[in-house]
């Protein structure tokens, strides 16, 4: 059996209680060594990605090594993207930290990837949106029309956006539509604003600047983030970096988990998986084929864990099939029936229910909405994530249901 790194075998009980047995196969290397455990297929899975984000242990000391390792963090519920980099440094840093790299242009926030916003690092901001920007136009190009935007419209809609901002000036969202309404561009309404905002990102002329106060500011990309290598990545040195970023710290996971997070096509996933080669690994398991980084190595956690993720979090958000963390669930899809994906409760990999927060000055009151039965050990884990939380916002913790 050349190739083959592994035969592994899960034996479980179904929900019927009848045995059942699960082959999967590593196809990078050549010996065969036969493993079995009793967990899922998909529970194992759950409990690999959990270490690969940096949600079990992490060496990652500053929130900007957590954005860059991760590639990039959907970010559009701004609090909740914070907390989502803080979980994943070592010790934990607090709010204030996180902020501070926002504030300083370690980690800047923009659309990227897909149409909503992410954070990135200023070091991976340019490459990034040069090899993923034409799709991001391409899907949003109906919209465009229906709102009257066209190539013009935004040429000029970026000229008097160089103007307003040139010589380090960082303005709000409502200062820069009464830029453009004096520029002429056309109708400044809340949508079609959104929308020249948003090229001017996907077309590297602004991206986030400080915040002042609770008010988002932008800031031209030249004058904020350093000036591009004089050798920038190539595309394909741009596909291997981030399929690299994604199998390294999601895997396992599918092409077609990858090309949704990604906003690329299946076909460029395809090539970046190729292009990797041998530094990513090949497992089947069922029917489907994932890949993950060749070098990982388990990581076990004998006590039980528990995390409070927030919405939009890698954790889930990053996948397109998102069942390995709903085996405990009675139905599927839990986190998208609302509108808006839910903050949820996981422990030991897998979604057993869902939190909200209310803040005051000195305390915050976490809700927790269990959608399982936890045991006694589950719950202590569940309350010492609230706790961990406070500690990160410099409040005290009330949980209650």
């Amino acid at each position: 059996m050349t190739g083959v790194k592994a035969i592994r075998v899960y034996l479980c009980v179904d929900a019927r209680g009848v045995n059942r047995a699960f082959l999967l196969v590593r196809l990078t290397g050549a010996s065969i060594e036969p493993m079995t455990g009793t967990r899922s297929p998909r529970v194992d899975i759950a409990h690999r990605r959990l270490a690969h984000q940096h949600l079990l242990t992490s060496t990652l000391r500053q929130p900007a090594d957590v954005v860059r390792r991760l590639g990039a963090v959907q970010a559009q519920d701004y609090a909740g993207a914070k907390w989502a980099v803080g979980m994943r440094t070592r010790g934990r840093v607090g709010d204030a930290a996180v902020e501070r790299a926002l504030r300083e242009g370690a980690i800047l926030r923009t659309h990227v990837l897909r149409p909503t916003w992410h954070f990135v690092t200023a070091a991976d901001i340019r490459w990034m949106l040069a090899l993923t920007a034409r799709r991001v136009k391409a899907a949003m190009a109906y919209y465009d029309r229906q709102l009257e935007l066209d190539d013009a419209v935004f040429r000029r809609s970026h000229a008097a956006l160089t103007r307003a901002l040139r010589g380090g000036h960082e303005l709000t969202r409502s200062e820069l539509g009464q830029v453009l309404r004096r520029a002429r561009v056309g109708e400044t309404r809340s949508q079609r604003l959104g929308h020249l905002l948003m090229r001017a990102e996907l077309d590297a002329v602004v991206c986030s600047g400080a915040r002042r106060g609770k008010q988002a500011t932008y800031a031209l990309l030249e004058e904020r983030v350093p000036p591009a290598p004089a050798h920038s990545p190539d595309r394909d040195a741009a596909l291997l970096e981030l399929t690299r970023r994604y199998f390294v710290t999601r895997g396992p996971a599918t092409l077609k988990d990858f090309a949704w997070w990604s906003g690329l096509t299946v076909a460029d996933a395809s090539r970046g998986v190729q292009i990797a080669g041998q530094s990513l690994e090949r497992e089947v398991i069922g029917d489907e084929t994932y890949w993950s980084d060749a070098r990982a190595r388990s990581q076990r956690k004998s006590s039980v864990m528990a995390h409070l993720l927030p919405n939009y979090d890698e954790y889930f958000i990053g996948f397109k099939n998102r069942s390995a963390i709903e085996q405990r669930l009675g139905a599927p899809a839990v986190m998208m029936r609302d509108a808006l994906p839910p903050h949820i409760v996981v422990v030991d990999g897998q979604v057993v229910g869902r939190w909200s927060r209310t803040l005051t000055t000195t305390t915050v009151a976490i809700r927790l909405r269990l959608l399982t039965s936890l045991t006694g050990a589950e719950r202590k884990a569940v309350a010492s994530a609230a706790r961990g939380l406070g500690r990160f916002l410099g409040l005290r913790v009330e949980l209650g249901t």
